[in-house]
């Protein structure tokens, strides 16, 4: 019993210390969870200091609006990864806040807009300006002549400046006294034409002298000759050295501090534009907006915007470059996208030269238009129809593959190539090349032009000339600018329809033209057009200030009709500085276009536009994507037309 009594009270002994044990650990459970909790309190305390900061500096820079800035974000990434990856970040103060991300890409380069607030000098500049001055007509080629004397890639540039040196000074006090032309400043400009670069190697510069394309080498002269007469500040570059110069490269992935002069504007082509990027880096978007591109075919805003292009597969070297399609510009008024900036013909001549060519007679005979013998071949029994009726002239590069019944006078000089054109009654087109400048001279020199039509017409879809380039544009005969003056200066012929070229020749020689040219091509009117591009064409301001809002002519274009058709037939041409102002509900009300309801889209090219079944109007939320040239059979676009002064297209009457 004893035993058993004692075995009891060691029980109940066990069970009591067991007892306290659970209440000790229970206390100690309890104290580790107390512990726990104080410490997830401390973290989250922590956690919501950081998120509150972080909340705070969202708030201190909050994204502005991204119109027009369609890289912004993705740049904000990049920035938010790589800043620490090359000190030259941090000396323009980056230190990887959001703030910091934005100030640098809004102000140091340009891929984001500018936050509010922030106005003034962004970063130390330490490019030394000189003092402004107003632009002033000059009256001498003194400088220009120098310093391309001094450069090879411009041989056949100053030889073509000086063949016209008379000209262009007398055109320039000729405008100066009809226009005033004072209280300008004289701009600082760029110029830098990728195709006669050592880098390209196109080796355009030698083949100009035998017979090579010649176009845009006379565009390039054209516009440096108006620049300079006009009184502005030229900066050439023919090379990636020379750009480094001006643009006072460093090494390092941040953009320059320092350059020689910082440009008002610069003129380059699509391979100087890829040179330009490629020694700019990213810093090459700071100077984006003051960048114009020469471009002899023009460059359609499907095929300029590089995410759209993508999208559809429209594969274009020359594509994709996303920049406003105002800034291409082009040999001819054919692409209303882009802008008109032309070039001089050659009609005029010296005093000298004139007196010269006083005694030449018109012969019965024709000059043909093809200094390449290739451009002969399979064109022999069109040329025989005209040999029926004239003798036939030449200056061709090759005697061997060309008929023996024509007169070759090889390749000969501008003002050779005028007296053969005075001396002719017609100049025959072979259907290539496109689009150049000759038709014009012959029209200049009284000679009439023989225009072949292209059945069916010739775009990238079909013909491999045009194949790459990022446009579908139609090309409807050899000279489509020619065929719009036509007849009695220009007539339309069938190449492979014998009566259609005797009707034609038959009605060529029973008439007499006077020479006839566009103002438009004369050395005056490329001054007054470039002089107006120049002091108003502003793609750097997100306000339209030109042309004038008084010259948009609105016109509802019917399904299936695109704004340069319905422009035209209006008498009218699109203008797409006013796409932004017609992509308004408000601004449509009162152009009386009721818009019951609406919707904005980025997915097509014909914004603004109109349903009118269901008096829906559709707007543009994409600005790269305004299309003169596009059209949809189920949408009436609404079209931003405006009037031009005759023989001088790229100006509206209210726009000098």
């Amino acid at each position: 019993m004893e035993a058993e009594k004692v075995k009891g009270q060691m029980k109940d002994e066990m069970i009591k210390e067991l007892r306290a044990d659970k209440v000790q650990l229970w206390q100690e459970v309890t104290r580790l969870e107390e512990l726990l909790q104080l410490q997830l309190q401390k973290e989250e305390k922590k956690e919501k200091v950081e998120s509150e900061d972080e909340i705070l500096e969202d708030k201190n820079c909050p994204l502005p609006p991204l119109d027009g800035f369609p890289e912004c974000k993705g740049r904000i990434k990049w920035m938010k990864d790589m800043w620490k990856t090359d000190p030259c970040y941090s000396s323009y103060g980056v230190n990887g806040s959001l703030c910091s991300f934005l100030i640098y890409l809004s102000e140091a380069e340009s891929w984001c807009p500018v936050l509010p607030g922030r106005v003034g000098p962004p970063v130390i500049e330490e490019t030394e300006q000189p003092v402004l001055e107003d632009a002033v007509v000059r009256g001498h080629f003194e400088g220009l002549h120098q310093f391309l004397h001094d450069k090879t890639e411009f041989r056949w540039i100053q030889q073509r400046i000086k063949s016209m040196e008379e000209i262009w000074l007398e055109a320039g006090r000729s405008l100066s006294a009809k226009y005033n032309l004072g209280d300008r400043r004289a701009k600082q400009i760029l110029v830098h034409p990728g195709v006669l670069t050592k880098e390209a190697d196109l080796k355009i510069v030698g083949s100009a002298f035998s017979g090579g394309p010649l176009g845009e080498l006379v565009q390039w002269s054209d516009l440096i000759s108006s620049l300079h007469v006009l009184g502005h500040h030229l900066h050439l570059s023919t090379s990636l050295p020379s750009l480094n110069r001006f643009f006072g490269i460093q090494t390092g992935g941040c953009p320059s501090r320092h350059s020689l002069v910082k440009p008002d504007v610069i003129y380059t082509d699509i391979i100087g534009l890829r040179q330009i990027q490629k020694v700019l880096k990213t810093s090459w978007i700071k100077y984006k907006c003051i960048i114009r591109v020469l471009d002899s075919f023009g460059t359609e805003p499907d095929f300029n915007h590089a995410g759209w292009a993508k999208k559809f597969n429209l594969k274009s070297p020359f594509g994709g470059l996303s920049l406003t399609p105002m800034q291409f510009y082009t040999m001819f008024p054919h692409t209303p996208d882009n802008t008109f900036l032309g070039f001089v013909v050659q009609h005029q001549l010296s005093l000298e030269e004139n007196e010269k060519l006083k005694p030449t007679q018109r012969k019965n005979q024709a000059l043909i238009y093809g200094k390449r013998a290739a451009f002969w071949m399979g064109k022999k029994s069109y040329l025989d129809v005209i040999h029926k009726y004239l003798d036939i002239h030449g200056t061709v590069d090759n005697s061997i593959l060309i008929p023996n019944y024509v007169t070759n006078h090889g390749i000969i000089k501008g003002t050779e190539v005028q007296t053969l054109l005075r001396q002719s009654k017609v100049f025959v087109g072979l259907s290539f090349p496109y689009e150049g400048p000759a038709p014009l001279e012959a029209l200049a020199n009284g000679c009439a032009f023989l225009n072949p039509r292209l059945k069916p017409p010739h775009s990238s879809l079909n013909t491999e000339f045009f194949k790459g380039k990022p446009t579908i544009r139609e090309v409807t005969s050899q000279h489509p600018y020619a065929e719009e003056i036509g007849e009695p200066y220009v007539w339309m012929v069938d190449m492979d329809n014998q009566t259609d070229v005797e009707r034609a020749i038959t009605a060529i020689l029973n008439r007499t033209i006077k020479p006839y040219l566009p103002y438009e091509f004369t050395c005056e009117g490329m001054l007054q057009r470039v002089n107006v591009l120049i002091e108003k064409q502003d793609l750097c301001s997100p306000a339209m200030s030109w042309p004038p809002l008084s010259a948009l002519q609105v016109v509802k274009a019917e399904g299936g009709t695109s704004c340069k058709q319905a422009c035209r037939r209006a008498g009218l041409i699109c203008e797409p500085a006013f796409f932004p102002y017609l992509n308004n509900a408000n601004n449509l009300a009162s152009h009386n276009i009721a818009c019951q309801t609406s919707e904005f889209s980025d997915d097509h090219l014909v914004f603004p536009a109109y349903d009118s079944t269901r008096e829906h109007c559709l707007f543009q939320t994409d600005s790269l994507l305004y299309s003169c040239v596009r059209s949809e059979h189920s949408l009436n676009r609404i079209c931003p037309c405006r009037d031009y002064i005759k023989d001088q297209v790229a100006l509206c009457k209210a726009c000098l």
